[in-house]
């Protein structure tokens, strides 16, 4: 069973003494988050069904159908969160199993994909997967299969994120920066830089919000980030994103969550 991380330090994390002038306005932004640190696993080791994955072999249960994209081909699986797995955050669910497919081949254009969310899991499941063969997965963005652990996250902002709007005395994020040492550098970009992967929080983009673009899309919020790893690419050292409103996700309606991804 993949271990489940939950510390002091991660609920308290401290804003940088030389960031203290700017304290209770950070405060304004903070927003818990889980942190997943995604692990290849090794040529000896397997998941069980039901775990938490990047890649894999996916849980469904014995009456579910395999997602097919758009061709008819079947799709592989990016992401499975099983939230029993997972600390509890704030409107997130507690349980059930979301996963995450994609088309095989056509996983770039941000159409064809499918979120499934198996809101009970089943005692009996799909255990044949022979169908899904190594030319699959020859151009999908996570290389390997990865478990996951998981610990509770505390961010003051995302300086991709549209809804971080704040300045540092009239400047950018960036231009802040360029008077720190590299030590401080790495410290604000530990609590405001958005990157890694996650559950929650800020998102990270590596051009700019796409929610920011889309006036239906401006309440939504990160479900799920998968980030650039040793294993794992979107194009040129990108990211992907899933996104979706805070009421569909209270009520649990992962038909309406959207995908987006970009690179350099």
């Amino acid at each position: 069973m993949p271990t489940v991380v939950t510390t002091i330090k991660a609920l308290n994390r401290m804003i940088p003494e030389f960031l203290n002038e700017f304290k209770d306005e950070l405060e304004k932004f903070k927003l818990e988050s889980i942190k997943i640190n995604a692990i290849p696993i090794s040529d000896n080791e397997s998941l069980t069904i039901t775990q938490s994955k990047f890649s894999g072999k996916p849980y469904l249960p014995i009456t579910g159908e395999y997602p097919k994209d758009k061709l008819g081909n079947p799709m592989i699986l990016l992401a499975q969160i099983n939230f029993k797995e997972v600390p509890q955050l704030e409107n997130y669910p507690t349980d059930g199993i979301l996963q995450f497919f994609v088309s095989a081949t056509e996983w770039y254009d941000m159409s064809d994909y499918k979120i499934l969310f198996h809101k009970t899991i089943e005692n009996e499941y799909q255990t044949d997967f022979s169908f899904l063969t190594e030319k699959l997965y020859e151009e999908s963005p996570v290389y390997c299969e990865h478990k996951l652990t998981f610990k509770k996250n505390v961010e003051y902002g995302g300086y991709q994120d549209f809804r971080f709007d704040m300045d540092f005395n009239g400047e950018s994020y960036y231009e802040f920066q360029e008077r720190l040492t590299r030590e401080q550098k790495a410290e604000m970009d530990d609590i405001l830089d958005g990157i890694g992967h996650k559950i929650g929080g800020y998102a990270y983009f590596t051009q700019s919000d796409a929610r920011d673009y889309n006036e239906k899309q401006r309440d939504d919020i990160l479900l799920l980030q998968i980030d650039t790893d040793e294993e794992i690419m979107f194009g040129d050292s990108g990211v992907g994103n899933l996104f979706i409103n805070p009421k569909s996700l209270r009520e649990k309606d992962f038909d309406k969550a959207w995908f987006h991804w970009d690179c350099c």
